[in-house]
C-alpha cells in the first residue's frame, strides 16, 4: 500500500510557490511514497522532479494540470503537456494518446475551474483539501461511486506545507509509475488526508498575488 499525493504545484506555477527540493523534502517529512508535480499547463518542473526523487524517498510520476475550454483536466505519466483550450474530452483522448491516465480534478468546484460531472474519465478527485464545506467533494464521491469510476484525493497544494494534506492510499507492489497508474485504473484506492488549514490558504492567496502583480508589473508594453 502507498501514500500518494498526485495533485500539486511548485514554482513553476503562476499563483504557487515552492521549490522541487523543498516538496520533495516536505514529502519525506509527511509519510508520502509518491507524488505528482502538476503545475499549470507546463511540465518541464514535473519532469526535473522525476529525477531529482531519485535522491529522495519518494516517487515522482510526471504530470500536468490542464486547461481545457471548461475547466482542469489532470494529465499523469505523460512527458509532455497537452495542448490548452481544447474541448474536455479532445483533453482527455490526447492525455490517452500521449500513454497517461486522465482524472477530473474538483469537478463539482466552479470556482476553482471544476468541470463537472465526466464519467469517461479515469479518475475522479472526490477529496481535494481546499475546501470551504465540503459539499463538493462530497458530490464527486456520489458521482464517481454511482458510476464505479476510479477515486482519488489530492491536496492541490500551491505552498510546500500543504503538500500531503490530501492523498491516495494506493494498492500497488511497487511504487513505479506504471503499477500506480493501473492500480487507480483498476480501482485498487482509498483517500485520506483533512481540510487545508485557513493559514495556508491565505498564504498562497498572498503568494499567488504577489506573482500576479509582479508579472502585470514586469510585462513589456
Amino acid at each position: 500500500m502507498l501514500k500518494a499525493d498526485l495533485h500539486l504545484h511548485s514554482e513553476a506555477s503562476y499563483d504557487a510557490e515552492g521549490s522541487l527540493d523543498e516538496i520533495l523534502a516536505r514529502a519525506d517529512e509527511v509519510g508520502l511514497e509518491v507524488l505528482a508535480v502538476t503545475d499549470h499547463d507546463q511540465i518541464e518542473n514535473s519532469l526535473k522532479a522525476v529525477e531529482l526523487a531519485e535522491g529522495y524517498d519518494v516517487t515522482a510520476i510526471p504530470g500536468v494540470e490542464v486547461s481545457t475550454s471548461k475547466g482542469h483536466v489532470l494529465a499523469w505519466n505523460v512527458e509532455e503537456a497537452p495542448e490548452m483550450n481544447r474541448s474536455v474530452e479532445d483533453t482527455i483522448e490526447e492525455i490517452r494518446a500521449l500513454g497517461g491516465v486522465a482524472c477530473i480534478p474538483h469537478p463539482f468546484q466552479r470556482l476553482r475551474h471544476g468541470v463537472g460531472g465526466v464519467e469517461n474519465c479515469d479518475a475522479v478527485e472526490i477529496y481535494n483539501s481546499r475546501l470551504l464545506t465540503g459539499l463538493s467533494n462530497r458530490k464527486a464521491r456520489r458521482f464517481a461511486r454511482r458510476r464505479d469510476l476510479p477515486v482519488v484525493a489530492g491536496s492541490d497544494a500551491h505552498i510546500v506545507d500543504m503538500v500531503g494534506q490530501a492523498y491516495t492510499i494506493v494498492d500497488a507492489d511497487e511504487a513505479t509509475a506504471d503499477e500506480v497508474m493501473e492500480a487507480i485504473k483498476a480501482c485498487r484506492t482509498e483517500v485520506g488526508g483533512r481540510r487545508t488549514p485557513w493559514r495556508y490558504s491565505l498564504r498562497q492567496f498572498a503568494a499567488g498575488g504577489g506573482r500576479k502583480l509582479k508579472a502585470f508589473l514586469t510585462k513589456p508594453l
